[in-house]
């Protein structure tokens, strides 16, 4: 009999749970307790139990159940099928996309995690820290973030390996403990089998160890599979929320980041659904086909006749303001410091000038040197004293000069720390800002070949390339000695930011290549830097 009454009472918990998003509560007693309504996630409601009472709670929380706005894991995976594993991986991925929808959840979970890992060697696998937090950062919802933050320690749980969440979840949500499955490993490449999670973890002894001394565990999820992970008998309470409910969350706005998004690896602009990847993949053909014809008309075709040419098939670029005119008497040439987006961004100020440019730059592959429509461009040593001496010249030779003080690309509306060697070089500058938006493929990269940036440009469908030229800056103080060249260099920073409307920091290439790359940026290295101090250099 009290077995019946037990189902009964299950089965009708379970009811009013799909029917009116009631919560199952559960305590180490064997008596049934009512929770308020789990509106945890709008704040309007006046049946919500307040935020306050997560401060003093160690929240259990289900990761694509109770934060991640979408129900698809999908593009997930094919991320790392794509930028850590290749195309050809990726279509792999995507022909089998009509088989994983028949399949159970994990089936098909399990299928995905093969294909995208299995010969992957664990050791050069960047792609959960240096790609997916990015994508991660924009499903995630802000109901499920403010849930998350209001509890005193936080506990994620997730369906997924955890190599491919853990980066995100504890660099940029500072989540103390992430609990999921890992990938199988033989002689430094994954399988891409994936190790049930066992049961009776530290992790776990540590929950049981606070439910003993009276501390609350709480989950939080809007799936009944959540109820099935070992953890859950730890938590006095779990909250579910309906998947009506779960429909209203909204993005995570930028500004409530714990940690702002700068670096960012891999060459899709576009979170890859099916429908999204198998039109990338029906591009490419043509893609290709284009890049060729496209870079064939900026090689052959003056620039007053290509610009329309190539505006027409895609490529189009737009002018803020006006050109500066050349000075009059100058003697010596002009210096143009821009942000850096990508490595053309001298190309489409020699556009905008309508005059050639002389482009410097810290690293250029020979493919990149011989595709460039503007001639060649200067090699620097990342020596202060050679590379000042290079610019120089060309500067003393009547040359307009084209650098970019930051050293490395950024695709976030941010810039980096500017390198003050420019201030020291000429009586004053022209800051050119330049944004750049692109509708499949970013056309830089940290950990790929550089030598395929331009053309993963050219490939894109559509792009636009926005060149802002501004007032010139009086470096004269830098150059005689009356000022520091790093107040000069932060000067010219913060105005072509308040132009642009990007963020101004103190981050620098080695920042930017220590987290995506685990090196430099010049030569490779053992180290194994993940936490720059990132808010320290934010301005």
């Amino acid at each position: 009999m009290p077995k019946k009454k037990l189902s009964h009472r299950l089965f009708s918990a379970l009811v009013s749970l799909l029917l009116h998003g009631k919560p199952i509560s559960r305590s180490s007693s064997n008596t049934n307790t009512t929770l308020p309504h789990p509106s945890l996630l709008h704040k309007s409601s006046s049946s919500s139990p307040p935020m306050e009472k997560l401060a003093a709670k160690t929240l259990v929380l289900d990761v694509e159940g109770g934060l991640l706005r979408s129900s698809s894991l999908f593009p997930y995976f094919m991320l790392v099928a794509l930028e850590a594993g290749g195309f050809l991986r990726g279509l792999v991925l995507l022909l089998l996309y009509p088989l994983l929808c028949v399949m159970g959840s994990d089936m098909a979970l399990k299928v995905m995690a093969m294909v995208s890992f299995c010969g992957l060697r664990a050791s050069r696998f960047r792609a959960g820290r240096a790609v997916l937090p990015k994508w991660f950062l924009e499903d995630v919802g802000e109901e499920g973030f403010d849930v998350m933050r209001s509890a005193m320690r936080r506990v994620c749980v997730t369906k997924m390996p955890r190599i491919m969440v853990e980066g995100f979840l504890k660099e940029y949500l500072e989540v103390e403990v992430v609990l999921g499955r890992e990938m199988k490993v033989i002689w430094g490449f994954f399988t891409g089998i994936m190790e049930e999670e066992e049961e009776g973890g530290d992790q776990e002894e540590v929950l049981l160890e606070e439910k003993k001394m009276l501390v609350d565990v709480v989950g939080f999820s809007t799936s009944l599979e959540f109820l099935q992970h070992h953890l859950s008998h730890c938590c006095k309470e779990v909250y579910l929320v309906t998947r009506e409910e779960k429909a209203r969350w909204s993005a995570l706005p930028r500004d409530k980041y714990p940690k702002p998004m700068v670096f960012h690896d891999g060459r899709l602009a576009f979170r890859p659904a099916a429908g999204d990847t198998l039109a990338m993949f029906t591009w490419l053909p043509f893609g290709a086909a284009l890049a060729v014809a496209r870079l064939a008309v900026a090689l052959a075709v003056p620039y007053r006749y290509s610009t329309p040419i190539l505006a027409a098939t895609g490529l189009s670029w737009r002018l803020k303001g006006e050109a500066p005119a050349p000075l009059a008497g100058a003697r010596r040439g002009q210096l143009f410091v821009c942000n850096h987006r990508t490595l053309i961004d001298p190309v489409y100020v020699s556009v905008a000038l309508d005059r050639p440019v002389r482009a410097v730059s810290y690293s250029l592959s020979r493919l990149s040197e011989l595709i460039s429509p503007i001639g060649r461009t200067v090699r620097l040593t990342r020596d202060r004293d050679s590379d000042g001496r290079a610019m120089a010249r060309l500067l003393d030779g009547g040359d307009l000069v084209v650098v970019c003080p930051e050293g490395t690309t950024c695709r976030e509306p941010c810039l980096l720390r500017f390198s003050p060697l420019f201030a020291e070089l000429s009586d004053d500058v022209v800051p050119v800002g330049i944004a750049v938006d692109t509708a499949m493929f970013y056309a830089t990269t940290a950990g790929g070949l550089k030598c395929l940036d331009p053309l993963y440009y050219i490939a894109n469908p559509r792009t636009c390339y926005a060149v802002q030229f501004l007032e010139r800056v009086d470096t004269s103080p830098a150059r005689e000695r009356r000022a520091p060249s790093t107040d000069v260099a932060n000067l010219v920073q913060r105005r072509m930011g308040d132009a642009l409307g990007y963020r101004c920091t103190m981050l620098t290439r080695k920042d930017k290549y220590l987290m995506l790359a685990g090196n430099d940026g010049v030569v490779n290295t053992t180290q194994d830097n993940h936490s720059a101090p990132w808010k320290k250099k934010m301005q």
